[in-house]
């Protein structure tokens, strides 16, 4: 946030740049928080810089980058080293390596994907790569000036996006089956893995609050990121924001809040259910957490719809087309996904390997990394098992967009999860581009940022998985 004092205002008032509201002098504190130079907007510069090893961060990002040096993304990214690996390997593999698609299909697949959060740092990024690689700059102009193949990827780009569930057999036999046009199943297959990454590392780089870098927009001035103003903090329209970073009694709760989840955790770990719940018990509470899902709203104080940008518009067709809950009051009729009948272990990754080969391989290990990833530690305890909480927080996910595991256990999820995380993980992972450093701060406030960095990681791979289920079971069910 840009702020300059007015003489006609007492010295304790600023202006804010951005949007003129008046922000409280004795909140400089938190403007410095606040950082707009750093590598994000919502963790400090230096607790980031302390954390991350530059040495084996420059090594990887050499390793499998090779068009851009250390960027933001991948300085937070890299307070979580080992998943850094797997995710710079996959990435480069999608974008760099033998594959069904050319090189710059697949910059502009991933602009077209980031374009729909409005997430302009994943769109100047790949917009600098597309220049250079020799991408034809007429594309950069709109979807318009596409070739009419990418055109036709418009369609399953909004759906995986927003309502992954409404995908089906006929998008896809649409797809393929379109004349010189068509998409054969491999290309396919690797446009839908770079939809579901870039969507996916959207919700990453709001729900991380990465700012962008310096020469990021070098090549086209017209994608400059909407920073988030200090007044996201205060969305009621106070001068105070109460409980982020002040003293309240919220954040003095803070501490019991904390005592609480860790003696849920572990009554769940050392107290099994007496005895073990029936199918039907165990989707009545899948059902429950469903419709609950529904209550939880996004971070944004109010249900308006944000307006996509003029620069990153002209890479959207039918910009209204959003989120909308999978389990919607009154609508009965779209079948819950069990994953016992389509999983990523049994079909998803088979089918990518075998369409796109190594492909699979790479996104498994970075699926099983982050599901895996733990320090034994949890804010200031140590020697933890984590394993409960890291679960209810991937299968939250996967609730809200109707993918069940019948041995799961939904209850935990209501014991584990607070309605500040669940309004935290609604709003990264079905409206990314309302993320806002206000909801960052109103949950786990004993927690360090390293620890709501992996909590991010989780929700991007969640929801990267849950968009491949659907979208490869819709293309099994093609092909048989």
């Amino acid at each position: 946030m840009n702020v300059s004092t007015d003489s006609s205002l007492s010295s304790s008032y600023r202006i804010c740049n951005n949007c003129q509201k008046v922000v409280v002098e004795k909140e400089k504190a938190l403007i410095g928080r606040h950082s707009s130079s750093g590598p994000s907007s919502f963790i400090p510069e230096d607790e980031i810089l302390e954390a991350v090893d530059a040495n084996t961060e420059l090594l990887l990002v050499e390793a499998y980058s090779p068009c851009r040096g250390l960027d933001h993304l991948t300085h937070v990214m890299s307070l979580h080293p080992h998943y850094l690996k797997t995710f710079l390997q996959s990435q480069f593999y999608l974008l760099w390596m033998d594959g069904p698609l050319p090189l710059h299909f697949r910059h502009y697949i991933a602009i077209m994907a980031a374009a729909r959060h409005q997430c302009s740092f994943l769109v100047a990024m790949h917009v600098q790569e597309f220049y250079q690689i020799g991408g034809p700059v007429e594309w950069l102009k709109g979807l318009q000036h596409a070739p009419e193949r990418l055109r036709n990827l418009n369609e399953i780009n909004k759906i995986l996006a927003h309502r992954p569930w409404l995908i089906t057999k006929e998008h896809i036999q649409k797809l393929v089956k379109t004349g010189e046009n068509g998409w054969s199943l491999a290309e396919l297959v690797h446009a839908v893995v770079l939809l579901a990454h870039f969507h996916g590392l959207a919700s990453f780089v709001f729900g991380s609050g990465i700012n962008p870098k310096g020469d990021a927009q070098s090549h086209d001035t017209s994608f400059q990121p909407v920073n988030p103003c200090l007044c996201d903090l205060a969305e009621d329209g106070s001068l105070e924001p109460e409980g982020v970073f002040s003293s309240s009694p919220k954040t003095l709760d803070s501490v019991s809040e904390l005592e609480a989840l860790m003696d849920r955790m572990k009554r769940l770990q050392e107290e099994p259910e007496e005895e073990e719940a029936s199918q039907e018990e165990m989707a009545t509470r899948f059902e429950r957490e469903r419709k609950e899902s529904l209550l939880v709203g996004s971070g944004a104080a109010f249900e308006d719809k944000v307006e996509s940008t003029s620069n990153l518009s002209r890479f959207v067709e039918d910009s209204t087309f959003g989120y909308q809950d999978f389990a919607r009051h009154g609508e009965d009729d779209l079948p819950t996904f069990r994953a016992q009948d389509y999983s990523w272990e049994d079909h998803g990754f088979s089918l990518v390997n075998r369409l796109y080969s190594d492909i699979g391989l790479l996104l498994d290990e970075k699926f099983r990394t982050v599901y895996n990833l733990t320090y034994y530690n949890i804010a200031s305890h140590e020697g933890v098992d984590t394993t409960t909480l890291r679960r209810a927080i991937f299968n939250y996910v996967h609730c809200m967009y109707g993918i069940r595991y019948d041995d799961y256990n939904y209850g935990e999820v209501n014991q584990l999860l607070e309605r500040s995380l669940k309004v935290y993980i609604k709003t990264v992972t079905c409206y990314p581009e309302r993320t806002t450093c206000r909801i960052y701060h109103s949950y786990w406030r004993q927690f360090r940022h390293s620890e709501k960095v992996h909590v991010n990681l989780l929700l991007m791979e969640a929801r990267i998985q849950a968009e491949l289920l659907y979208a490869l079971r819709a293309i099994t069910q093609y092909m048989t």
